[in-house]
């Protein structure tokens, strides 16, 4: 017995000293470290003197009249009301086009599809490649089928929402398969095992499970939504609106689409009110990813 221990101490020792050697303290792993820590404070300090300055700029700027005046020409009189109530409009219809898609597409992709299928197994990459593509592109794609149908108006509601919804499905569909991937499959086996059918476990006892990341997933994906202008502008979101948006037909502007016009105009007044409106749009992403953060604290279960 003294024998065996012998050998396998003699055995399994050069491993552990030959990783110590080549782990952490080598100088190839320390240097790498060392440029790893300088890009992140790099990024980082570039982030904080953003996010300072565009304070600095508009903190003045963010009173009642931005959230109760309509654009105009002269920037003591302009308000920020149409891009406020649009944001508004556009994420709430994305919300509602893309969420029930999403989890259906995932839910079956993940508990019902055959993953040895080659069409399966073509979606599944197909949804990985496309949470990568850039938001301009499902502007372009977007506009192609509203042309081929026939769509003369594209400056609607349900327009840009349908464009948002296509960015941010793959988003969707690939957080809610990481959740339902997540719960473990003692549950399910359970639930087959009592006589449940397997559509009846997904729906009481898989998708509840999975509910707190599935939200998550979904709150950090109509964020991203929120924040982007490019799909919008090819679309023809129009920069400078003087009703508010009220219907899913209706005309509207967004907070990313005005934030850049008012960029692009000479007057200082206007550089104000886009940092202001600036302020407003990173307390709502902050708060909606605080709320993403809080769900996954609060009612994820460990496994």
């Amino acid at each position: 017995m003294a024998t065996v221990t012998r050998g396998m101490s003699s055995s399994t020792a050069p491993t552990v000293r030959g990783r110590a050697k080549g782990g952490e303290t080598s100088p190839r792993a320390l240097i790498f470290l060392v440029l790893l820590w300088f890009c992140l404070l790099f990024a980082l300090f570039f982030l904080v003197v953003l996010l300072v300055s565009i304070v600095v700029d508009g903190y003045a700027r963010v009173d009642s009249r931005l959230f109760t005046e309509y654009p105009s020409s002269s920037p003591e009189d302009a308000g920020a009301r149409p891009a406020i109530l649009g944001s508004l409009w556009v994420i709430a219809t994305t919300a509602v086009m893309t969420l029930p898609i999403g989890v259906a597409a995932a839910i079956h992709l993940e508990e019902f599809a055959n993953k040895h299928n080659l069409v399966n197994r073509a979606v599944e990459l197909n949804v990985q490649n496309l949470a990568a593509i850039p938001s301009v592109i499902y502007g372009m794609l977007t506009l192609a089928a509203l042309g081929f149908f026939g769509v003369v108006n594209k400056n609607q509601v349900w327009v840009g929402a349908l464009a948002l919804s296509m960015l941010i499905l793959p988003v969707i569909i690939i957080a809610t398969r990481e959740a339902l991937r997540a719960v473990p499959a003692e549950i399910r086996q359970g639930s087959l095992a009592l006589g449940a059918t397997p559509l009846q476990t997904v729906f009481r006892n898989t998708l509840p499970a999975a509910l707190p990341g599935i939200a998550t997933g979904s709150i950090l994906g109509l964020s991203r939504a929120l924040g982007e202008a490019a799909p919008l502008l090819l679309l023809g979101g129009l920069v400078f609106l003087r009703f508010d948006p009220n219907g899913l037909m209706s005309g509207y502007t967004t907070m990313p689409i005005q934030i850049f016009n008012w960029t692009g105009r000479p007057q200082e007044g206007f550089h104000e009110l886009a940092a202001a409106t600036s302020i407003v749009l990173l307390v709502v992403l902050l708060s909606m990813n605080a709320l993403a953060i809080f769900i996954r604290n609060r009612f994820q279960k460990r496994w």
